[in-house]
């Protein structure tokens, strides 16, 4: 249950809930909201009906997510970026970090794109355990030293509880990926960090599956949160990797409070196709996006076939900006 407390008296009432259910229950407040759970209008004392505006009792088990709790946008602010409301945030880079040099020259492209975040990986969870598997923290340094050489933030991903200390010595932002979107263990690690968190889609998730994910992480404290809608895999993977579910950004957006990014790269897996891929999620009102970029994509160590070429990736860059700049008039 959500009570809308007339925001006069909305303090005192929330200590008053707090002193009598905090004990017995989860409690959650924001602004002149308060979420009681497991506690019937009923249960309630008469002065704090009287000082309800509204009472809401079709709440989703994932309450901090929703906007019946916390209406407006969540709005992430790291050193170089805003994620969030009215902006449109780029993240660029390769698969996987490969080197020093390599990871520098494509933060530069990114960054000519129009990005602001880069991205990378440093340590790789791949279908298969003989295939590159990243540098672990040395690739973590090379992508610091490019993000800071270009005043770009960092997103990189990580696989584990016990990779979350020595990742956050590194990154801007953590990313969790879609193989691990259920890893619980991780998903309370990075939420006992105040570190923002990139949480996307598992390949099999539904839309309660994903939100009651990032419930996860802001049971711990940080709510500092986006969703990224990567694909989902369907009955044909023929022709792309995975189904490009674009429904999800508007469904997203009505539903919780969280920024939602969209990853056409990892959608569709073919360099041809993210271009327009990226175009429709700008258009279905997505926050950002985060595409690999790789000035070799034939001998990428991962991913090379999905990873745009830099004038591929420029020409998409300009044309996803425009765009969005085009939504927001029509607003």
């Amino acid at each position: 249950m959500i009570l809308v407390l007339n925001p006069t008296t909305a303090s005192a009432m929330q200590a008053k809930l707090v002193a009598q259910f905090g004990a017995k229950t989860e409690i959650f407040t924001h602004n002149n909201r308060i979420a009681l759970q497991g506690v019937q209008p009923s249960d309630l004392p008469a002065d704090v009906l009287a000082a309800t505006d509204e009472v809401l009792t079709d709440v989703p088990a994932a309450v901090q997510s929703s906007r019946l709790l916390h209406p407006e946008t969540t709005i992430i602010k790291t050193p170089h970026s805003v994620i969030g409301g009215d902006q449109f945030v780029m993240m660029a880079g390769p698969c996987s970090v490969e080197s020093a040099d390599h990871v520098t020259r494509m933060a530069e492209v990114a960054k000519a794109g129009g990005a602001t975040i880069v991205r990378g990986g440093a340590f790789k969870p791949r279908t298969s355990p003989y295939s590159f598997q990243g540098l672990g923290e040395t690739g973590l340094q090379y992508l610091r030293a490019a993000a800071d050489a270009n005043d770009l933030d960092m997103i990189t991903e990580v696989m584990d509880d016990e990779h979350v200390a020595i990742v956050a010595k590194y990154t801007d932002i953590f990313q969790i990926g879609a193989r691990n979107m259920q890893n619980f263990s991780l998903l309370k690690a990075v939420g006992q960090t105040q570190i923002p968190v990139a949480l996307k889609r598992g390949m099999s998730a539904t839309i309660d599956d994903v939100l009651n994910a990032a419930e996860y992480i802001a049971a711990g404290g940080n709510h500092q949160i986006m969703l990224l809608e990567r694909g989902i895999r369907t009955f044909d993977n023929k022709y792309t990797r995975n189904t490009f579910d674009l429904g999800a950004v508007p469904v997203l957006q009505k539903l919780t409070h969280y920024p939602v990014i969209v990853d056409p790269s990892h959608a569709v897996g073919e360099w041809d196709l993210v271009t327009p891929m990226a175009m429709a999620g700008v258009a279905a009102g997505a926050s950002g996006m985060i595409v690999e970029i790789h000035d070799d994509p034939t001998h990428a160590l991962s991913d090379g076939p999905q990873a745009l070429k830099p004038k591929t990736y420029l020409k998409m860059a300009q044309q996803a900006f425009q765009l969005h700049t085009l939504m927001q008039s029509w607003n």
